[in-house]
């Protein structure tokens, strides 16, 4: 059967993997390097997947999606190591073929549409010749053919004037577009099996819809396999034929994505799909409560239990065992829930009355931001004006206000939220903080007081967090140079800013690189909190 997982069970029981498969993952278990007394990561998994099928994976940030999605290509993240287990594509052991065919095979017939395609990006190259990098090692083109294969791979993941975008540098594009590069990178090499983590983060809802459609005429057109990691169980929705819920590294639920998404029967399936948030209503969905288990807890039985309102004695007796349902599903619980999905309690959104009457913290007015610094031989040539990026943009946000920035990758909304916070110049126009502070300015010009005062949450953690720094250090920085605290002080508030993210204290401990993108995006959260500003300026803080 496709797509066929199963997670750990009760005396060890798993399913082989089917023999038709493209790929297949037999028993895998991955873990901490340096320990055998904590819960692995990805934990005895099995599941096959046929050629031209779609499967997804959903869960929370830090169940081990990527890390299952990297183990598929044979690599296994610094820190961990493979305890048990194998993961084979057309035969071939990932984990035990020759390098230099695994070489070939990464990126050719094998490739990763990453979750952060900035940092996957070399920034001191030109797009269009990163692609070519690509074609030169994956495709069978000539390279007098690489230019017209590079237009039209941009083209065909709806990015503009390919062109001229291929002439640019990584900084130069919206985290959307570098995502869309990423595509076409991946797509480079005509691959029997692509990999998705998170293939429409940073993605306005317009652009998603072309790259799923993209990606579903490509699996049908070329037979293309795809396996979907994500957090949007839309996207899934609309991509995949199956889909596994995983949690603390065990899939917990899986079955014909329809089927699945409509009559979810694990609580926690449930509870995913009740956390969702609707435009039919301005409330906010309750979540669920608690947080998943950290590897360093030895929960006895099902995982879920402590967070699981419908929890019984015999849930914390044993791991449960996935066991088929009508339908083509199967679950690991003891106790499932009937048909249809609970609706979630809904948290009043906060309103203030007195919103209209209070001065403005931040006034914008007749904004305009360019790219392109003009420089003295632009006017001598009498060079045309470059196009703006921002274009006389005028707008007030009052204190205690909630204002939303909406519209596609690239028509400007990191870019005002940067001269804001005073990293990109301003060409013309007024920024104003508080009782008249001009912040038109640079940010190393602006006093320590409006420094604290205005926080950027930016849409990359990847590119905000220093990786040779803790979490402890990370949180700790803010800290020190806004306040005067003791080391203990300063270490208790740390704790509370990641109790407040859903982390708990081990994380401290931790460095980004061995956090899932939607830890480290938490982490940036609560340092930005930790500096107690009176504005937070929010880079697209939920798509991971």
């Amino acid at each position: 059967m496709m797509g066929q997982a199963l997670a750990s069970t009760e005396g060890n029981g798993t399913a082989a993997a089917d023999p038709a498969a493209i790929l297949a993952v037999e028993g895998l278990t991955i873990g901490d390097a340096g320990r055998n007394d904590v819960a692995p990561i990805v934990d005895d998994l099995t599941l096959s997947v046929l050629p031209g099928t779609a499967f997804g994976i959903a869960g929370e940030s830090g169940c081990g999606k990527s890390t299952l999605l990297l183990a598929m290509m044979g690599m296994i993240k610094t820190g961990l190591r493979r305890w048990s287990g194998d993961c084979r594509f057309a035969g071939v052991d990932l984990f035990a073929g020759d390098e230099r065919e695994l070489e070939r095979l990464r990126g050719g017939r094998v490739a990763l549409i990453p979750q952060n395609a900035g940092i996957a990006l070399t920034p001191n190259i030109r797009i269009g010749d990163q692609i070519a990098e690509a074609l030169e090692f994956h495709a069978a083109l000539p390279a007098t053919g690489y230019r017209a294969r590079i237009e039209d791979l941009l083209d065909q993941v709806k990015l503009p004037t390919p062109a001229i975008l291929a002439r640019r540098y990584p900084h130069e594009l919206s985290g959307g577009q570098l995502q869309r590069v990423g595509i076409a990178m991946a797509l480079a090499g005509e691959p029997e099996l692509l990999l998705l983590d998170e293939p429409t983060t940073g993605l306005d809802v317009t652009t998603q819809l072309g790259i799923l459609n993209l990606l579903s005429e490509l699996r049908h057109k070329k037979r293309m396999a795809m396996i979907c990691v994500s957090h949007d169980l839309g996207v899934i929705a609309s991509l995949c034929e199956r889909v596994a819920i995983m949690y603390a590294g065990r899939i917990v639920e899986n079955g014909p994505a329809v089927d699945m998404l409509r009559r979810p029967s694990h609580p926690y399936s449930r509870a995913l799909l009740s956390s969702i948030p609707r435009l039919s209503t301005a409330r906010i969905p309750s979540s669920i409560p608690g947080r998943p288990p950290a590897p360093e807890w030895h929960l006895p039985g099902c995982r879920f239990q402590p967070r699981c309102a419908h929890a019984e004695a015999d849930c914390a007796a044993g791991a449960p065992a996935l066991r088929s349902l009508d339908g083509g599903q199967a679950i690991a619980c003891r106790h499932p829930q009937g048909a249809g999905v609970d609706a979630a309690p809904m948290a009043e959104a906060p309103r203030d009355e007195g919103l209209q009457e209070s001065q403005p913290q931040i006034e914008i007015e007749g904004l305009v931001v360019t790219y392109h610094r003009r420089q003295l031989l632009d006017t001598f040539l009498a060079r045309q004006a470059p196009k703006r990026a921002v274009d006389d943009l005028t707008f007030a946000l009052r204190k205690g206000e909630i204002l939303g920035l909406v519209g596609e990758s690239g028509s400007g909304k990191s870019t005002i939220l940067r001269a804001i916070a005073g990293l990109w110049p301003v060409l013309q126009g007024r920024i104003t903080f508080g009782a008249g502070i001009d912040i038109a300015v640079p940010v190393r010009q602006r006093a320590k007081r409006t420094l604290q005062a205005i926080q950027l949450i930016f849409q990359n953690p990847d590119a905000s967090l220093n990786p040779r720094h803790s979490v402890e250090e990370i949180l700790a920085q803010p800290l020190r140079l806004y306040f005067d605290l003791t080391a203990d002080q300063i270490a208790s508030r740390a704790r509370e800013l990641l109790a407040e993210v859903k982390l708990d204290a081990t994380y401290l401990a931790r460095y980004p690189g061995a956090l899932s993108g939607g830890e480290r995006q938490r982490v940036a959260i609560a340092r930005a909190f930790a500096a107690e500003p009176d504005v937070i300026l929010c880079d697209e803080i939920t798509s991971a």
